[in-house]
C-alpha cells in the first residue's frame, strides 16, 4: 500500500469520526475521482456532493428507500450521455463515499424499492407509501425527486393531462405530510435542469458535426 493511501485513508477515518465539511467532502472526492469530469455535468456533480454533505449534517435526516431512489435515479437521468461511461460507477461512488454514503447499499435498497412500486396505478403507490413511511419524512429536494420518480412511473400517470399529473402529485406529498409547494419547486426545477442539459447535448453534437464537415 502506497504511502498516498495510507495517508488518504487516515484522514478518511478521522473525518468519518467527524463531521465532514464541504471543502473535506471535495477533497475526498476529487482523491476517489482522479479523472476530468466534462464541463456539461460539472455543476450537477458539485451540486450533489454539497447537497449530500449538508444532508449528512441533519440529525434528524434518514436514509430511507425514497432518498436512495431520489439518489440514484436522479444521478441515473442528470448524468445521461456521460463519457466514458465506464467511470458513472466510480463517480457515483466517490460521491457517495465522500460524503459518508454507502453507495452500494443505496443502489441495492433503490433497485429493491422500484421492483416493490413497479406496474402500480398511483393510487396503489400512495397506499404503498403510506404504508412504508411509518415515521415523519425529512424533507429534502432527493427525496421529493424520489417520490415523483415513483408517481411519473405509476401505470396511469401518461394517461392524465398536466392538470391531472400535478394534482395527483399535490395529493400525493399533502397526504405524507410534505409540502407540495417545495415539491412543485423541486420538480420544475428537475425536469428544467434534464431540458437545459438535452438542448446542451443538442448543441454540442450540432458543432461536433459542424466542426467535422469543415475539416473534410
Amino acid at each position: 500500500m502506497s504511502q498516498h493511501t495510507l495517508t488518504l485513508l487516515r484522514f478518511t477515518y478521522k473525518k468519518l469520526k467527524e463531521k465532514l465539511t464541504v471543502s473535506d467532502s471535495k477533497k475526498l472526492f476529487h482523491e476517489q475521482f482522479p479523472y476530468v469530469i466534462p464541463g456539461l455535468y460539472k455543476k450537477i456533480v458539485d451540486e450533489m456532493l454539497v447537497e449530500l454533505n449538508l444532508l449528512n449534517h441533519q440529525n434528524e435526516f434518514k436514509q430511507d428507500y425514497l432518498f436512495c431512489i431520489g439518489l440514484t435515479e436522479t444521478f441515473k437521468e442528470l448524468t445521461k450521455g456521460y463519457k466514458p461511461e465506464k467511470h458513472l460507477d466510480k463517480l457515483f461512488e466517490s460521491l457517495c463515499s465522500s460524503t459518508n454514503f454507502e453507495a452500494k447499499e443505496i443502489k441495492e435498497i433503490s433497485q429493491q424499492s422500484l421492483k416493490e412500486f413497479s406496474n402500480k396505478p398511483s393510487k396503489d403507490i400512495l397506499k404503498l407509501l403510506k404504508e412504508k413511511s411509518n415515521s415523519k419524512l425529512y424533507p429534502s429536494r432527493i427525496l421529493n425527486l424520489g417520490i415523483y420518480i415513483l408517481i411519473s412511473n405509476s401505470k396511469d400517470f401518461k394517461e392524465n393531462n398536466e392538470t391531472e399529473i400535478n394534482k395527483i402529485i399535490s395529493d400525493i406529498f399533502e397526504k405524507l405530510d410534505l409540502s407540495p409547494n417545495k415539491a412543485e419547486k423541486d420538480i420544475g426545477i428537475y425536469k428544467n435542469g434534464i431540458s437545459k442539459m438535452e438542448q446542451a447535448k443538442e448543441l454540442i453534437e450540432e458543432l461536433r458535426i459542424k466542426d467535422k464537415k469543415k475539416s473534410l
